[in-house]
């Protein structure tokens, strides 16, 4: 997984990798996102120096994912990964995760071990915004900048869990297989329209990425917009 990214970065560092819509109600509705190569590295070396630096994340410990479709969940996504955690969406018993990144921090069943990351979903937000946050919990939007921008990250084991979706568990070698079965036969710097959850991250994240391409992701997408956004950001896939 590292070596993607690097790959992209070196690559062009400069071009549009994740261009992120905001379509739900609510105070984001209209927000768009566009991060290149170098600015989504940077984001994933402050998550994944965050983890391991701060929260003592190491090879193997589970950390959930309970984020909205959402450019913050990408790089959360990736930064696991860059420190060979294995990944949690969906349903799960935090007790059994060292760590939940979540824009929901009062949906966390309290008495657990693991340590709540409070997300903060508008782009601009400097701390958390929501109702007080749980005793031990931590706010991303306060602490994560702040951390390195580069991180010195080793390849996964390939045999070791990367994503665990309810019973279905894929390891780092499955989960890259499976990125690029989607993405065969898509030509080159291909552009891809996503509206996905984090369960679906091998297509809706990681296969456009090993085609050196980027992908266009909306946050429940506004059937009346698809056409003219398709045109705007010329995208090849869907």
């Amino acid at each position: 997984m590292p070596a993607l990214l690097r790959a992209l970065v070196a690559s062009d560092p400069g071009r549009p990798r994740i261009t992120w819509y905001d379509d739900a109600p609510g105070p984001t509705r209209g927000e768009r996102i566009e991060l290149s190569a170098r600015v989504l590295a940077n984001w994933v070396a402050k998550a994944a120096n965050f983890l391991v630096d701060e929260l003592d994340v190491e090879r193997g410990d589970r950390v959930r994912a309970d984020l909205p479709t959402h450019w913050r969940a990408t790089y959360w996504l990736l930064a696991s990964w860059s420190v060979g955690a294995e990944v949690v969406v969906g349903a799960s018993d935090e007790r059994e995760a060292r760590v939940v990144v979540t824009d929901d921090p009062a949906s966390v069943a309290p008495g657990g071990t693991a340590t709540v990351v409070a997300v903060t979903l508008p782009a601009l937000a400097r701390t958390w915004a929501g109702a007080p946050l749980p005793a031990g919990a931590v706010d991303e939007a306060a602490t994560l900048t702040g951390q390195p921008d580069v991180f010195d990250a080793d390849e996964p084991d390939g045999d070791a869990v990367a994503l665990r979706t309810g019973d279905r568990a894929l390891t780092y070698a499955e989960l890259l297989s499976a990125a690029r079965a989607v993405s065969a036969g898509w030509p080159a710097l291909s552009r891809v329209l996503v509206s996905t959850d984090a369960a679906d991250a091998v297509a809706g994240l990681l296969a456009p990425l090993t085609v050196d391409g980027s992908l266009v992701l909306v946050r429940d997408p506004d059937p009346a917009l698809a056409d003219e956004r398709r045109a705007a950001e010329r995208v090849t896939s869907a």
